[in-house]
């Protein structure tokens, strides 16, 4: 059961993030690698309507069913790019940065992949989701609550 609206209660520092998811919405990242990305820190932190919605909208860009069920066994399977593996590596060690960190190995192995811009907007989505994630997981936000505002209410699963 949803605790409180934030959108409605917090909407002034709703609006500053939904400005930031838009700026992110015309980045350097390919938007389904994004919400890869959105997916696996939303796997992490437990937040089922992030994960919810991020699969749903995943699939509205024509990602593969068998390519979302493997997300969260990424290094286990091979349907997943070099770029797109060192996104979800990038994913995990901010996400769980208390315990896992942010190795100068692995920030080095990022730049190899990565361009400076596309680094960038990858940690800033990285960011911003965790904040979405935090939000979802402390308010308890409905399953499915935003999926007609997002077109994603006739997306097939």
């Amino acid at each position: 059961m949803q605790r409180l609206s934030y959108p409605m209660i917090g909407s002034e520092a709703f609006n500053a993030m939904l400005k930031v998811e838009g700026v992110l919405g015309n980045c350097s990242l390919d938007p389904l690698l994004k919400e890869l990305v959105k997916t696996r820190a939303s796997q992490i932190n437990g937040c089922a309507f992030c994960v919810d919605m991020h699969v749903k909208t995943a699939r509205k860009y024509g990602e593969r069913e068998l390519r979302l069920h493997h997300v969260a066994i990424w290094r286990e399977s091979n349907l997943f790019s070099a770029k797109e593996r060192m996104a979800l590596e990038m994913t995990e060690a901010l996400t769980q940065i208390q315990s896992v960190g942010l190795s100068d190995e692995l920030y080095q192995r990022a730049r190899a992949v990565f361009s400076d811009q596309e680094l960038c907007d990858l940690v800033f989505s990285i960011a911003i989701i965790n904040a979405w994630n935090r939000l979802g997981v402390a308010f308890h936000t409905e399953l499915g609550s935003m999926d007609k505002a997002m077109g994603l209410d006739s997306v097939q699963i």
